[in-house]
């Protein structure tokens, strides 16, 4: 860009700049050169937001799955533990059953083989009794 200077007053001396045409793109340039920035601009946006979005929804993903495998193993080590604790339970009543059944079991058959016993030694009283009292 060249300076010229022109006298306008010869109080005040303007100074104008020359433009060549080399300088100044042509406006058609200029509105090529605005659209393919708009466009670029867009472009970037849709590139961004397609990015951010992935992102987030992968972010997500992953967070759902945790907690929802975290739920899943919750609820399955309860059951797990519910179904061991009645399984031990039960088993442990069973036990407990068998053993207080061979216990009275013991119990009534000492009290009958006591009873076998009196009845026996009351029979071989009875005997001997009277074996004494028929002696002539």
């Amino acid at each position: 860009m060249e300076l010229v200077s022109k006298k306008a007053d010869k109080k005040t001396t303007r100074i104008f700049p020359l433009i060549t045409m080399a300088t100044v793109p042509p406006l058609t340039d200029r509105r090529t050169d605005g659209r393919i920035e708009r466009q670029t601009d867009r472009q970037t946006d849709r590139q961004t937001d397609r990015q951010t979005d992935r992102q987030t929804d992968r972010q997500t993903d992953r967070q759902t799955d945790r907690q929802t495998d975290r739920q899943t193993d919750r609820q399955t080590d309860r059951q797990t533990d519910r179904q061991t604790d009645r399984q031990t339970d039960r088993q442990t009543s069973r036990q407990a059953g068998r053993q207080a059944g061979r216990q009275k079991a013991r119990r009534q058959a000492g009290r009958q083989e006591g009873r076998q016993a009196g009845r026996q030694a009351g029979r071989q009283t009875d005997r001997q009794t009277d074996r004494q009292t028929d002696i002539p």
